[in-house]
C-alpha cells in the first residue's frame, strides 16, 4: 500500500473546499454518466485506488501462472466425463457442453476475484468466466476521478497512469467472432444481451456508445425480445450476429428452456456468442475445489502446484469424504462443523455473494445448518483469508470522513492469457460484492512519483 501518496492525498482533500468541490463534481459527473447501479451511486468516497507498479506487475504474473492450471483442468473435464463430474454440473449444462462455440477460448472475457492480504501476498478466491461486468464503470470512473479538485491537485505531485479495461473486452468479442467467422471481413451486429431490468443496465449503455464509436451495428436486447427464423437470431428488423453475453445462462434456461431462440441459433451455428457456454465449468465455485484438491495434484507444473498453494485457498465441494489440510488427513464434514471460524460456505452457481455464509459471523447452530444444507445442494468450503484494509475519504453531512475499508483487486483477463485492466469494490462489510449491496467500486491507477 502507498502510504506517503494516500496520505498526501487525504491531505490535499483536507484543505479549503478541496473535499467539498470534489464530491460536488463526483456526484455531478455520476449523474450524468450514468454511473448507478439501480439507484446507487456507483461510487461514494473521493479518492481512487492506487496500485504500484511492482503489485501490478505481481498481479499480471501471478494470473498468467495460474491460468494455464485452469486450462488443463477445463480441458480434461471437456474430455473426461468421470473427471468432470468433480464440477457439478447439472444435466443440461452437460448437454450444452456439446455446442462447439466455434472459437478456442470458452471465456474471451473473465476476471478473477483476489486480494492483496499484503504487499507481496495474494490470494484468489473466484473465477468469473462467465459475466465479468465492471469494466466500463472502471473506465467511466477513471475518467470521473481526472476531473476532480482533489485528483488534479494531487497529480502535481505522483504520476498517476489509468488501467483501461474496456478495450481488452472488446478486442477479445471481436477476436472470438473473427474466430467464429473464419475471417475479418465482415463487421458482427453485435446484441448486448440482458434482461431490462437488470441493475447494471447502465453499463450496457456504456458498451453500447463505445461499440457505436467503433463504427459498430449494436444494440441492447432483451433475450425476451429475440426470434431465431429462417437461420437467423432477429430482433425485430434486427439480425444478430455477436452477443456480447451479460446474461446468466443459469438465468437464460431457467426462464426459457434448452430451445430458446439464443440456443438454437447457436447450436447451428448461427450467431457467435462469449462467453460461451462452455465457460459455466471453470464459473462453478468448484473449480477452486478441483484445482486445489491434492487428488489431481499430478495435473500441473511443480511451478503451477507452488502458486496454487501459496494464492489459492484451500478449497473442497461439501461431501463426506477424506481429504487432506495443512498436511493432515482428515474427514471433511465434521472437521468443518467443528472449525467454523476458519472457512466461508459458498454455493457452487451463483453470484452477488447470494448464499454465501462467513463461518465467523454465524452461531454454531447456524453453521451447522448451512453445512447440512450444503450437503444437499452443490456447495464449498473454502478457507477464509485476511481482509485486507484502507482508508478510504468520503464527505458526508458536509465534513470530510476518513475510514478503513476493505478492498479486493479483480483483473480482467483477455483471450484467457492476458491481464488487461483491473477492477476494485471496497466495503465496509466483510462480503465485498457491490451487487450484495454492501459496497463501492472505486477506479484503479497505477502510481508513481514525479
Amino acid at each position: 500500500m502507498p502510504t506517503d501518496a494516500i496520505a498526501r492525498y487525504h491531505d490535499l482533500l483536507a484543505s479549503g473546499n478541496v473535499a467539498a468541490d470534489s464530491q460536488a463534481a463526483l456526484d455531478d459527473q455520476q449523474d450524468r454518466r450514468g454511473l448507478h447501479f439501480g439507484t446507487r451511486p456507483l461510487c461514494s468516497v473521493l479518492r481512487p485506488r492506487f496500485l504500484t507498479l511492482p503489485q501490478y506487475r505481481f498481479l499480471q504474473r501471478s494470473v498468467e501462472t495460474l491460468l494455464p492450471a485452469f486450462d488443463t483442468v477445463y480441458r480434461k473435464a471437456l474430455a473426461d466425463g468421470s473427471f468432470r463430474r468433480q464440477f457439478r454440473l447439472l444435466d443440461w449444462e452437460n448437454e450444452l457442453l456439446g455446442i462447439d462455440p466455434g472459437f478456442a477460448c470458452p471465456y474471451p472475457s473473465a476476471r478473477f476475484d483476489s486480494f492483496y492480504v499484503s504487499d507481496d501476498e495474494l490470494k484468489f478466491t473466484e473465477f468469473n468466466t462467465e459475466t465479468p461486468a465492471g469494466a466500463g464503470y472502471c473506465d467511466a470512473l477513471t475518467q470521473v476521478f481526472h476531473a476532480l479538485p482533489a485528483f488534479r491537485e494531487f497529480t502535481r505531485h505522483y504520476h498517476a497512469f489509468p488501467l483501461p479495461c474496456v478495450p481488452g473486452v472488446t478486442h477479445a468479442l471481436l477476436d472470438a467472432f473473427a474466430q467464429w467467422q473464419g475471417h475479418r471481413t465482415e463487421k458482427p451486429r453485435i446484441a448486448i444481451l440482458d434482461w431490462r431490468e437488470v441493475p447494471t443496465f447502465s453499463e450496457f449503455v456504456l458498451f453500447f456508445d463505445e461499440f457505436r464509436s467503433l463504427g459498430l451495428d449494436v444494440r441492447i436486447v432483451d433475450p425476451r425480445d429475440v426470434e431465431y427464423v429462417n437461420g437467423k437470431l432477429m430482433c425485430g428488423d434486427y439480425h444478430i450476429t455477436l452477443i456480447y453475453k451479460r446474461v446468466l445462462i443459469t438465468e437464460l434456461i431457467e426462464r426459457g428452456g434448452v430451445d430458446h431462440p439464443v440456443v438454437r441459433a447457436i447450436r447451428d451455428g448461427k450467431v457467435c456468442m462469449a462467453n460461451t457456454f462452455r465457460c459455466k465449468v471453470l464459473y462453478k465455485k468448484a473449480s477452486f475445489a478441483v484445482v486445489s484438491d491434492e487428488r489431481n495434484a499430478n495435473l500441473f507444473t511443480t511451478i503451477q502446484q507452488q502458486a496454487i498453494a501459496t494464492q489459492i485457498p484451500w478449497t473442497r465441494v461439501v461431501e463426506e469424504r477424506k481429504t487432506i489440510i495443512d498436511g493432515e488427513v482428515i474427514d471433511l464434514v465434521p472437521f468443518v462443523l467443528k472449525n467454523k471460524d476458519r472457512f466461508v460456505l459458498k454455493p457452487n452457481d451463483d453470484y452477488g455473494g447470494k448464499g454465501i455464509v462467513l463461518g465467523w459471523t454465524v452461531t454454531q447452530s447456524a453453521w451447522e445448518a448451512a453445512v447440512q444444507n450444503a450437503l444437499a445442494e452443490p456447495f464449498v468450503v473454502q478457507q477464509k483469508i485476511r481482509l485486507p484494509r484502507e482508508p478510504f475519504p468520503s464527505f458526508d453531512g458536509g465534513t470530510l470522513q476518513v475510514a478503513d475499508r476493505m478492498l479486493d483487486t479483480n483483473p480482467y483477463v483477455t483471450f484467457g492469457t492476458t491481464v488487461h485492466g483491473c477492477l476494485t469494490r471496497i466495503s465496509t462489510d466483510e462480503l465485498v460484492n457491490v451487487t450484495a449491496g454492501g459496497g463501492s467500486t472505486v477506479p484503479t491507477f497505477l502510481l508513481e512519483a514525479r
